[in-house]
């Protein structure tokens, strides 16, 4: 909850993996507050009034799950709604030719994102959610400490980079500076 507010503000890439990481602790848990507080709560230091905030915030995130459906497999409505601000983020700076290293990082970055929905069969997800998915599945690598291949890393390194430009329009975008709105002819 508190990392999660930070990096929502700081960097809405890594918030979003964190949220997909959160979404798998809880299904780990068995949707479960009482193991979520010993395995994971009890883990930090907190005030009581913290430990209060954490627990109803992990009780919120499980309730969404529930009502959701997506106790098993998915994201949460919420994540799902990043992914869609920053894939309509993605197509506007695309379209705008104020943006040529954005659309150039894409254009390195999409014989990956092609190869990634290739493998992901009938349903392959859009080119944005694609290289969350390929970030996040290099973490679940690292935290299982199994081996990455070459290409993998040069294809998880090209989509960061383009992601973290993204994100960094993100943070430009909600301040209003990335698309100022234009002067008053008036």
């Amino acid at each position: 909850m508190i990392i999660a507010s930070r990096k929502h503000k700081e960097n809405i890439a890594e918030y979003l993996l964190y949220m997909w990481q959160i979404e798998d602790i809880i299904r780990a848990n068995g949707l479960d507050i009482d193991r979520i507080k010993s395995s994971v709560i009890d883990k930090f230091e907190l005030t009581d009034v913290q430990r209060k905030e954490m627990e109803e915030w992990y009780e919120s995130l499980i309730d969404m799950m529930r009502r959701e459906g997506v106790e098993k497999s998915g994201h949460l409505q919420l994540n799902k709604n990043v992914i869609i601000q920053l894939t309509d983020l993605h197509l506007a700076l695309l379209k705008d030719p104020r943006f040529p290293e954005y659309t150039a990082e894409f254009y390195k970055t999409l014989p990956y994102i092609v190869e990634l929905r290739a493998k992901a069969g009938e349903n392959p997800a859009g080119e944005i959610e694609t290289c969350f998915i390929a970030l996040y599945g290099m973490l679940m690598l690292r935290l299982q400490g199994k081996e990455i291949s070459v290409q993998t890393m040069e294809a998880v390194a090209q989509i960061s980079k383009l992601l973290a430009i993204l994100a960094n329009d993100f943070n430009l975008d909600r301040e209003e500076k990335l698309f100022p709105p234009e002067e008053d002819l008036n």
